[in-house]
């Protein structure tokens, strides 16, 4: 059934290529690879050890794959190799991308379009447990920028619930809840879990979003990544949406971090450009320019890429973060 609504909403046929970078036990690279099987189109699946984003994009090239699904770090690398390498590829091929298992921030969705003439661009959101959510399509890359789209073909309506389960009004945050035709029963002997999940025939993952005015949902953060400080909440993708426009940063995390006065206090771990150097207050200035004061990071560090904790499809691990800076 995913394997149907995929092809009909992406518009898949058998003349098709897709090049499977995720794991395979991944839902991404299963659902798709599900979805060409299907089709009788072509997979091509990368089995590197780790993402080679220059191998990859000669992979796009050579076998002329009109298809992938990446998260944002793995475009964030392959936008930073240098131009000549860049520039020094066919990739007229590829006729359709796809962002998906984490939020792309805008300057990352421009740097895609611009680095594959012909590929349409879509954000995907999903998760193992509920399958596909939402989806952005091309036309509304530009004007939707942020949002994840609105219901996937087949879904029911999303419901956005506040902490006593009543759904909350449009433009007000709360935990999104999904219904699909291909919902999972629950997790693996842990029924405490998956009642918290599940609200009747709707599922949720623990992921805060807001629905405009015209249906388009705009996922604000993980449930548990909100940092309250002072009373306020912050939500950690909106600092790192912000910080991750500076012109030197190739990507950054935030994190609460306990604070005597505020409770918590947002901390910053950055990763820059390949020979750029930055401070601190320079990094803090960018945020309170752009920013309400407390949602701010009082602390900003700055890491090598290879430091940065991340799962095996390239998300960051913010967990790992608070365990090794709290």
């Amino acid at each position: 059934l995913i394997a149907l609504a995929t092809a009909l909403e992406m518009g898949f046929g058998r003349d098709d290529t897709a090049l499977l970078v995720m794991p395979l036990c991944h839902a991404n690279s299963l659902y798709f690879g599900t979805t060409f099987i299907h089709m009788g189109g072509t997979c091509v699946i990368d089995d590197r050890r780790s993402f080679d984003p220059e191998a990859v994009l000669r992979t796009l090239a050579e076998d002329k794959v009109t298809f992938t699904s990446l998260v944002p770090t793995h475009y964030i690398m392959m936008l930073a190799l240098p131009d000549a390498v860049k520039q020094g590829l066919d990739l007229s091929a590829v006729g359709k991308l796809l962002v998906s298992s984490a939020p792309a921030r805008p300057d990352t969705k421009r740097g895609i379009m611009a680095l594959f003439p012909n590929g349409r661009l879509y954000e995907l959101y999903g998760s193992t447990e509920a399958g596909w959510v939402t989806l952005l399509r091309p036309e509304e890359q530009l004007t939707r920028l942020g949002s994840v789209g609105r219901e996937w073909a087949g879904s029911g309506a999303i419901r956005l619930l506040d902490d006593k389960r009543q759904e909350v009004p449009d433009g007000e945050v709360g935990e999104l809840f999904s219904r699909t035709a291909y919902v999972f029963d629950g997790y693996w002997k842990n029924p405490e879990k998956s009642a918290e999940a599940m609200d009747g025939e709707w599922c949720s993952v623990g992921d805060m979003a807001r629905r405009d005015a015209d249906g388009y949902i705009w996922l604000v953060d993980r449930k548990s990544n909100m940092i309250i400080s002072g009373g306020e909440n912050v939500y950690p993708s909106e600092v790192e949406g912000v910080i991750g426009q500076h012109p030197k940063v190739r990507d950054v995390a935030v994190i609460g971090v306990p604070h005597d006065k505020w409770g918590e206090t947002a901390k910053a771990v950055v990763v820059l450009h390949q020979g750029q150097s930055a401070t601190s207050d320079e990094i803090r200035h960018w945020c309170c320019e752009r920013l309400a004061g407390f949602k701010c990071p009082g602390e900003v560090v700055f890491v090598a890429d290879a430091d940065m904790p991340r799962t095996a499809t390239g998300k960051v691990l913010h967990r790992v973060l608070r365990q090794r800076y709290v």
